[in-house]
């Protein structure tokens, strides 16, 4: 469904998320109730939760909006398409754009950075996270489109 649409018929029930995403992503429009990941320079969690999430999920990962390195490349990419994620949203950069965008799964970020991430495994997962204006809780439900994020308690139809 699309955000205009949703906006039009639910405002009342939507929280619009703040940002300058660019899409990276096979897929322009995702949707999905939403898991969280709270990292800073260290993509370890992302990468296990990306290994656990429910299908049909999106992977919310507040990477502290840190331009410095890249939390998702191509590899990552592949691992969410191949089990059936909607999408990732990355409050930071991604890397390996040529491929992650022919892959189908819808992919925001801050931005591009061909640098890796450091390896400790630090952060937090399924924890209510804050960027863009908006709380990120998890369960809630993500709407994506070329128009921009919104997000609701729940499914709205």
């Amino acid at each position: 469904m699309k955000t205009a649409d949703l906006c039009d018929d639910f405002a009342e029930k939507l929280t619009l998320v703040r940002g300058d995403f660019k899409s990276y992503g096979g897929k322009n429009e995702f949707e999905g109730p939403i898991s969280t990941v709270k990292v800073f320079e260290d993509n370890v969690l992302v990468k296990k939760a990306l290994q656990t999430i429910p299908k049909g999920h999106v992977l919310v990962v507040d990477g502290g909006g840190s331009k410095n390195c890249a939390l998702v490349g191509d590899m990552l990419g592949a691992i969410a398409e191949e089990r059936g994620l909607a999408g990732i949203v990355v409050n930071g950069c991604v890397r390996d754009i040529s491929k992650l965008g022919k892959q189908n799964i819808g992919v925001l970020a801050l931005g591009s950075n061909p640098f890796k991430s450091i390896k400790k495994g630090e952060g937090e997962t399924n924890v209510p996270v804050k960027f863009g204006e908006a709380a990120f809780i998890p369960g809630q439900y993500l709407y994506a489109d070329e128009d921009g994020v919104v997000l609701a308690e729940k499914k709205l139809n």
